[in-house]
């Protein structure tokens, strides 16, 4: 009797398929899971841009999350919160502590608009009570929340604070440069904190590299006074505002 084997066609013999591992298959399903997150990425704008539509101009004050009230940097908040609600501003901030309070509550103490673009974090920021209840927007992804901060500032002013400024305020300057995004001022606020670095811009970056040009520092301002930076912005927009992109 033949052998069963034998009497196979050789086009019937395949080859045994390796094991999937485990770690495969895990690694599989997230791929197929970022194709679902792209909908929640997309109604983080939408949430964004509707509660927007509507604002008006605005102007974001970014500052540390960590100065208390009292601190100077905390009064500061509070005065061009105050200052930009008078001038007619609505006031962005990232809605969490700080500064951000600060600025939220001088705005909305004095009739602006308080705005709040909160962020979700592993430590659990909570948005400050100074945000508009109808005027918050709690995101999860950053790069979302930096989109909205782009589009709908007439002016960026920073406040002293750590890497999370620094990285809005790089942010802002690189979008300008490149053409990405209307020219709109960046207000450095507090010589004394950021002094160094924007003589660094001037000495090493510009003078002795010649990495960036003149005309790349024409929208950044270093700035102490208060009520001059109310007048770098409103100087700025001599045939009015509008969105950056």
């Amino acid at each position: 009797m033949k052998d069963p084997k034998k009497c196979r066609p050789e086009w019937a013999e395949k080859p045994a398929k390796p094991p999937v591992s485990e770690a495969s298959q895990v690694a599989g399903s997230e791929f197929m899971a970022d194709g679902w997150r792209v909908f929640k990425i997309m109604a983080e704008f939408v949430n964004g841009f509707e509660m927007m539509s509507n604002a008006g101009p605005a102007v974001t004050v970014f500052g540390s999350t960590r100065v208390k009230e009292g601190d100077a940097e905390y009064r500061l908040g509070e005065t061009m919160g105050r200052l930009l609600a008078e001038a007619g501003f609505g006031i962005i901030t990232g809605g969490g502590p700080g500064a951000m309070e600060a600025a939220n509550k001088g705005a909305q103490q004095h009739g602006g608009a308080s705005i709040g673009f909160n962020i979700k974090l592993p430590n659990q920021q909570h948005p400050n009570p100074y945000v508009d209840y109808d005027k918050l927007v709690t995101f999860e992804y950053f790069f979302v929340r930096k989109v909205m901060f782009l589009k709908y500032s007439q002016a960026f002013i920073v406040l002293p604070g750590g890497f999370g400024t620094l990285d809005e305020f790089s942010e802002a300057i690189t979008l300008i440069q490149t053409g990405k995004s209307q020219k709109f001022p960046v207000i450095m606020m507090g010589s004394d904190y950021w002094g160094d670095l924007y003589r660094w811009f001037k000495t090493r970056m510009l003078k002795e590299k010649g990495f960036i040009s003149e005309k790349d520092l024409d929208f950044i301002f270093l700035e102490d006074d208060p009520d001059k930076v109310i007048d770098i912005i409103q100087g700025f927009y001599p045939e009015g505002y509008s969105v950056n992109f």
